[in-house]
């Protein structure tokens, strides 16, 4: 898997679209950048870019971003709702894919430390010619900070623009790069390593000071140390957006999992319902992960006493309730991370393959995808297929007695359909790092060590991922059990063929372990791995004679 890093610059420059565009083409032009959304801003007069790629990549392309934005930003001239403190006014870096925040913290130093030798001018400079020198100072924040003070985004834009100047003459708010040296055209910026943040508005009819009372009774902060609010890793004020003409209560969800989304949009509804204020919808600013959006749809779904399991439709039920396309559409394509980074790399996956494209593959003259990948993809069947009686029995008035029922058992064959699908690209990765093993060098006794290392922890991947296989389908047996005892008798041969699927997928699950245990080293491992297996086939060919039976005494 990739590693993949976010990158959220956000620069003072909301109105000259030749200005962001010009950004925007810096960055998707820097190889391994893949810029996933432009979020201008009238009324606050900044615009969000977020791209992703390798570390290298998007400290590359943030930088390059700061190249083309240096002479094309002026902060003397600038004003705007939001708060800043440069033209690069922040530069976050977010763990997306295979990547730790201390891999994020070193992007945002390496990025400052160029970013300083990029833009730079003597200390002695007191009035700066862009022409012929330039210069940056760069805070560090979030998990990156060297000082507790610098920790939180706000305090570091305390004072904002404006107070920039006289802020660098005190020793505790010197950059952590830089000299301290006053640039009023690009100020200042500030680097940081942090989590996922959500940039999410709720919107009033209202007053801009009526907005911003409640953002300070919701946000972490408060209205002061003796009056803090009510929503952790939060933060909040209130604005009027021109263009919109509505007011809004912004906010950052710092940490979306300690504070989901839903619950910020419920507490602002309240407390505008105490002042009797209209809520009229929110606003995504940039992007989000699918996992706050999903937290969402369960909580409505539990609140409500709702049943959904589709993905599209949890995501299309959020939508809906927060009001998300009330002041533009909510493409969830390119709102949500994950389906974006998805679009990027789903060539390079099995189950992005039409149906004709990967029996194809498998009939090809190479040794993967091969028998692993097959008994995936049919045990991915086998439980839509136990989802779909599910679904031809819930909701019909014959059955309506049986409602409960289903809604307990779609989910888990839903659920095991999705992951099934995962493990089609699973089995082959892990063969093909087996196979790239076998090629690599054997000129020395430690090369040739390396490789039987490697080679061995390849075989023990490509033994662990068809194991993991069998012990998920076998979780079914259960609920496919007792879906045959309720399911729509119509679909009797359906469930049939649900349980030949998930033994066969056992069956081929339990063939590519003995294979590949063959060439395991480590006796106790293998032993141990041959019962376990043995007992997981014995399970699935006992579970599918007991559902066959079942369903020919249905009628």
């Amino acid at each position: 898997m990739a590693k993949l890093v976010e990158c959220v610059p956000n620069f003072s420059e909301g109105r000259n679209k030749k200005v962001i565009d010009a950004i925007a083409e810096a960055i998707s032009s820097t190889e391994g950048c893949s810029l996933l959304d432009v979020d201008p801003g009238s009324s606050t007069n900044r615009t969000v870019y977020t791209f992703v790629g390798s570390p290298q990549a998007v400290v590359e392309g943030a930088l390059n971003a700061a190249r083309t934005a240096f002479p094309l930003i002026d902060m003397t001239k600038h004003s705007g709702e939001h708060p800043r403190i440069g033209a690069m006014d922040v530069c976050p870096f977010i763990p997306v894919q295979n990547v730790t925040m201390e891999d994020c913290v070193n992007c945002a130093n390496i990025f400052a430390q160029h970013l300083t030798d990029v833009l730079h001018v003597p200390e002695s400079h007191t009035k700066v010619n862009k022409t012929h020198c330039r210069f940056s100072k760069v805070y560090l924040y979030g998990e990156a900070a060297r000082k507790e003070n610098k920790r939180s985004l706000p305090s570091v834009r305390a004072g904002e623009y404006e107070a920039l100047s006289e802020k660098l003459k005190r020793t505790e708010w010197a950059p952590d790069y830089g000299p301290a040296a006053f640039v009023p055209s690009w100020g200042a910026t500030v680097a940081g390593a942090r989590k996922f943040l959500v940039a999410y508005n709720i919107n009033l009819l209202s007053t801009k000071e009526q907005a911003h009372r409640i953002a300070l009774d919701i946000r972490e902060q408060g209205r002061s140390k003796d009056q803090p609010g009510r929503l952790k890793k939060v933060q909040g004020m209130g604005w009027y957006l021109e263009e919109a003409n509505i007011a809004q209560v912004s906010t950052n969800i710092l940490d979306f999992e300690l504070t989901p989304v839903h619950a910020v949009y419920e507490e602002v509804c309240s407390a505008a319902k105490d002042l009797n204020l209209p809520v009229v919808g929110s606003q995504i600013v940039g992007i989000m992960p699918l996992r706050a959006v999903l937290d969402c749809a369960d909580f409505y779904i539990q609140r409500d006493r709702l049943f959904i399991v589709e993905e599209e439709h949890k995501v299309r039920l959020v939508i809906s309730k927060l009001g998300l396309d009330s002041l533009g559409p909510f493409v969830a394509k390119e709102k949500i991370i994950e389906y974006m980074v998805e679009r990027t790399e789903e060539d390079k996956r099995l189950v992005s393959l039409s149906l004709q494209q990967f029996v194809r593959s498998v009939g090809a003259r190479t040794a993967a995808p091969g028998g692993g990948s097959v008994s995936a993809a049919v045990a991915a069947m086998g439980a839509a297929l136990g989802a779909m009686v599910g679904q031809m029995t819930y909701g019909k008035r014959q059955f309506d007695s049986l409602d409960s029922i289903m809604r307990r058992l779609i989910p888990p064959f839903h659920q095991a359909m999705n992951e099934l699908l995962v493990m089609v690209d699973a089995d082959s990765k892990a063969f093909s790092r087996y196979m790239a093993a076998l090629k690599m060098p054997r000129n020395t006794s430690d090369e040739d060590k390396r490789r039987e290392d490697a080679m061995q922890e390849g075989l023990k991947q490509a033994v662990a991922v068809p194991l993991s296989l069998a012990e998920r389908v076998n979780l079914l047996w259960p609920c496919l059990k007792e879906m045959v005892l309720y399911g729509n008798v119509a679909c009797k041969s359906d469930l049939q063929v649900a349980a030949k699927a998930l033994e066969t997928a056992v069956f081929g699950a339990y063939y590519n372990v003995a294979i590949n245990l063959k060439g395991i080293a480590d006796e106790s491992f293998k032993v141990s791995t041959q019962q376990r297996a043995s007992a997981l086939l014995t399970e699935a060919r006992e579970s599918a004679n007991a559902v066959l039976d079942a369903a020919e005494r249905k009628e």
